[in-house]
């Protein structure tokens, strides 16, 4: 069905033929390209491995491992795990890499392998450039029997990073015990079944509703965490009379809260509470991709300090978030990434901030989300022909808006006194993604028909 290579991975569905899907073949080249590339200058050549639930985990995993060992890299595996639980055990383990075997948010016929350098966070692009041809390439030597690497297995770190959430200098979990908050939890029967209840525990909440926390990897419902997969959450809420959901993708990288009324808080809205909290706490910058909220800009003005934006993608996130010193910072899919603990995307350190935000609030969900700067998004594309030229279309339209305030670090976003408009081109099909904002559901809808008519009077 389909492989997709980048500087983030390798990803793509289970079965099929060699260099089209996510086979063996494909598996075992590119973890022993990544393996060589990340280990060829460490001290340690050891490579950190940990999996979500889904069924084809642990036939991926057994591949990585053994191809892993077949070069000579030592393998720490920490079996059933989480995204950002496996980048704070890298550099907590002093290992050369990490690899996360999750396809994330995609279905259950997806699996993909995450790759990570000495600090726990994405490699760069060059890395993954270099990991990719080495991967075509297999111009290397294998291990003799002498110098196979070595499988340890660890299962400590579950506890390790609720230890680490537990002692950020802002988590309060006094005030969230004495919250005495009802939380119920969807975590699509991945690892989040297991890590989001054991912190709510260790944060002092006694009464947790499980929804589809059994980490088997069948997946009851689309595993993106959107309003319309999350029917069955906002009904234990609702029923139970809980004062908040949660909701985590089956890597536990994004994060979503449910209000009590059965609504969602909103996906854009996570990162946007949690610095709200932060910056309350502690004054500094913030930084999101183009395509995440305005209101983020609105609460760290605010509160004293700049926004800055960034190209899509984790790995150009963290990268602003360092260069400009962010105290917090993420993307709009839900995905906090908080510095103080590590730079990585982490919905249990959400979870402890927001929380703790809302237990010294004092105030319903609902409550707070309606004091929040209010916003609403919509999202479309446009599907192009394959001989397009997509970038001479979208330098048309950035000499048409060059009036505008407007960026081009990632397609070409323009940002209106009351809405703004980002135009993607896809890497892999011949389509222009188009994501607007305004102050009403109408006017993101309006100024997004408004570029599109515009693209295909280009267009012709």
């Amino acid at each position: 069905m389909a492989l997709i290579k980048s500087i983030s991975g390798i990803r793509g569905t289970i079965g099929g033929k060699p260099g089209d899907n996510l086979t063996p073949v494909d598996i075992v080249k590119f973890t022993a390209a990544y393996g060589k590339i990340i280990t060829e200058n460490a001290e340690n050549k050891t490579i950190v491995v940990g999996r979500d639930a889904r069924v084809s985990g642990e036939m991926v995993s057994n591949l990585v491992i053994g191809t892993l060992q077949s070069i000579g890299v030592n393998v720490i595996d920490l079996g059933l795990s989480t995204t950002p639980t496996v980048e704070i055990a890298v550099p907590k383990l002093n290992a050369a890499g990490g690899i996360i075997l999750t396809a994330s948010h995609n279905p259950g016929q997806w699996n993909a392998l995450k790759l990570l350098n000495s600090k726990g966070e994405f490699i760069d692009d060059a890395k993954g450039k270099e990991v990719l041809e080495l991967g075509e390439r297999l111009n290397f030597d294998f291990s003799e029997v002498e110098q196979l690497g070595t499988v340890t297995k660890d299962d400590s770190f579950l506890q390790k990073h609720i230890e680490d959430v537990l002692a950020l200098e802002f988590v309060d979990v006094e005030a969230i015990k004495n919250a005495n908050f009802k939380v119920a939890v969807d975590a699509v029967n991945s690892t989040g079944g297991t890590f989001i209840p054991e912190l709510l525990k260790a944060l002092g909440v006694e009464t947790i509703y499980k929804i589809h926390c059994e980490p088997n990897g069948h997946f009851p419902h689309n595993p993106e965490p959107l309003k319309e997969h999350l029917t069955d959450l906002s009904k234990a809420v609702l029923d139970n009379g809980a004062d908040l959901g949660i909701a985590v993708d089956p890597d536990v990288d994004r994060l979503v809260f449910m209000m009590e009324d059965g609504e969602l808080f909103g996906e854009e809205y996570t990162l946007v509470a949690v610095s709200d909290f932060i910056l309350g706490q502690k004054k500094g910058n913030t930084v999101s991709n183009l395509s995440s909220t305005r209101a983020l800009r609105d609460v760290t003005e605010k509160h004293g300090g700049e926004y800055f934006a960034a190209a899509v993608g984790e790995v150009n996130v963290v990268t602003k978030m360092k260069e400009v010193d962010a105290v917090i910072g993420g993307e709009g899919n839900g995905g906090v990434i908080y510095p103080a603990s590590h730079y990585g995307r982490d919905s249990l350190v959400g979870v402890a901030l927001f929380l703790t935000h809302l237990a010294k609030l004092g105030k319903k969900v609902t409550e707070y989300r309606a004091e929040l700067p209010q916003y609403f998004m919509s999202k479309n594309k446009i599907t192009l022909t394959p001989e397009l030229d997509i970038d001479n279309l979208l330098a048309k339209m950035q000499e048409k808006y060059a009036h505008e305030n407007h960026s081009t670090i990632d397609g070409l976003k323009i940002d209106f006194p009351n809405e703004w408009v980002h135009l993607r081109k896809s890497n892999t099909e011949p389509i222009i993604r188009i994501y607007s904002e305004g102050p009403t559901p109408e006017a993101a809808e309006s100024i997004a028909q408004k570029i599109m008519n515009e693209i295909q009077e280009i267009v012709g």
